[in-house]
């Protein structure tokens, strides 16, 4: 269940047709089926390693309600002199976001971002706003808000960090980047030693949304 600026896969998800490994039959699963969470699904827990996805079809709207509060988009899109709004070019401009802040795997190794953005109860993400007025914080029910990884991350002074020959990329907290030679071990150690200092400072267990093979 990817997701970003908002917006996630079980927004527009209608259905997809899965490969079973064991019986080789073709199964298909609604929305329901799939268990859909934040970077989360069915495919991540009970049927983890059992299918392999084959198709995923989508349901979009013809009269879409476009949202541009999220993240930068709105100052991209004003950047950009954009004056009507739709969805080619509030896809255009999270694309130039996103280029502008990811690293490019084929020119440096990474996985993209390696940390969920934590869902905490609001007594905590009050307590952080206290703290720190300018903090990242969405709200996602009446209970409960979420802060955003790679601000915490930023906080712990690891943001362009280098231990050996991986690190914190010097743009985005959230991006672990390989810079050549580094075993899986190395990036695992350091992705432990960030869940440990975000703990430490905030009170807050970072999960990986990077699956983690061993």
């Amino acid at each position: 269940n990817i997701g970003a600026y908002g917006v996630e896969i079980k927004d527009f998800f209608h259905e997809l047709e899965a490969y079973h490994i064991q019986s080789g039959e073709i199964h298909k699963f609604s929305a329901k089926d799939c268990a859909f969470g934040y970077r989360e699904s069915v495919f991540k827990k009970s049927l983890k390693g059992q299918y392999i996805i084959l198709s995923v079809t989508f349901r979009l709207n013809k009269h879409p309600q476009f949202n541009t509060s999220y993240g930068s988009i709105e100052e991209e899109l004003q950047k950009s002199g954009i004056q009507e709004l739709s969805a080619k070019a509030i896809s255009d401009a999270v694309i130039r976001i996103r280029k502008s802040k990811l690293p490019d795997p084929a020119q440096i190794g990474n996985a993209g971002s390696f940390f969920k953005n934590p869902i905490v109860e609001n007594s905590l993400s009050e307590q952080i706003l206290q703290d720190y007025p300018q903090a990242p914080v969405y709200p996602v029910s009446e209970t409960h808000s979420k802060i955003a990884a790679g601000w915490l991350i930023e906080q712990c002074g690891w943001k362009g960090k280098r231990l050996g020959n991986c690190g914190v990329h010097e743009k985005q907290a959230l991006v672990l980047v390989n810079y050549g030679g580094a075993s899986g071990q190395e990036i695992f150690e350091l992705s432990e030693k960030i869940i440990s200092s975000v703990s430490e400072k905030f009170n807050i267990q970072l999960e990986r949304e990077v699956n983690v093979i061993r």
